[in-house]
């Protein structure tokens, strides 16, 4: 098989396939674990503008076949036949797009996953942000402690990292559930992801938290979803004080149609 006519209809299916791929994302809804909500708008014109240039690729790649094909006969009829001598390279010259191709092929067939509390272990469960995440006209809010998100929360913490300033204050947060492995049975983490360009460069934040008395962290699945209610409360644990989430309540919630937090 001639490689050298087989790669431009490559090139041609592997721009069509991740424009489809793109768009498949948006429609899905499943942009928002990929990518920020400000990309989103310049994912959707590049989808588009890919099957665009796959489309006009492909139907110019029909005409020069049915072109040449017609060139063919005529020169079979008219002239003795040339033997064609083809060369061979280390490399096939459609390796790229070939796995440009199989990689849009993979993303079609498969369904995109949110990251689990395994990644969040992993990545280095934290109650910081980034120094580029700390923004100061931001920490002078009036929320109330009980309106707070968990990152909200985390944010104050970097800003003044002494837990007694927090004590004893209303919380109810939501985030996904994770079970550090050095804790015992009686607390838990509650987590989220935040994500500045993309799941790439996606990072955990949580707090963690007190069980009500006679409750083990057994009976709460890591990476499931829970709302979590009670009060602020200071504690030595895993040899620092930490602000930690007495729970009186933990709701199970259905996992957010964007996981992610910003």
């Amino acid at each position: 098989m001639n490689l050298k006519k087989i790669s431009p209809w490559l090139d041609a299916l592997a721009i069509l396939a991740w424009g489809i791929l793109l768009l498949k994302y948006w429609i899905a809804g499943k942009l928002s674990i990929l990518i920020h909500p400000n990309y989103f708008g310049l994912t959707v014109a590049g989808g588009i503008g890919l099957m665009v240039i796959g489309g006009l690729k492909t139907w110019e790649l029909v005409k020069l076949d049915r072109t040449a094909k017609k060139s063919r006969t005529s020169a079979a009829n008219n002239s003795p036949r040339i033997a064609e001598v083809e060369h061979v390279t280390l490399f096939p010259p459609s390796i790229g797009s070939t796995l440009m191709l199989s990689v849009a092929l993979i993303g079609l067939l498969t369904t995109p996953r949110t990251f689990t509390s395994q990644t969040a272990l992993e990545r280095g469960l934290t109650e910081s942000l980034p120094i580029t995440r700390l923004q100061p006209q931001e920490f002078r809010n009036t929320t109330k402690p009980e309106k707070r998100s968990l990152v909200e929360w985390v944010r104050l913490l970097n800003f003044n990292p002494e837990p007694d300033i927090y004590r004893g204050q209303k919380i109810k947060v939501q985030g996904f559930v994770i079970h550090p492995p050095n804790i015992t049975e009686q607390y838990l983490w509650i987590g989220r992801f935040i994500i500045t360009c993309c799941a790439a460069d996606a990072y955990p934040i949580g707090l963690p938290v007190k069980l009500p008395i006679g409750q083990s962290r057994t009976a709460f699945v890591p990476d499931s979803w829970l709302e979590i209610e009670g009060e602020t409360i200071v504690e030595e644990l895993q040899g620092k004080r930490k602000l930690i989430i007495q729970a009186s309540s933990l709701k199970p919630i259905p996992e957010p149609k964007n996981p992610y937090d910003y």
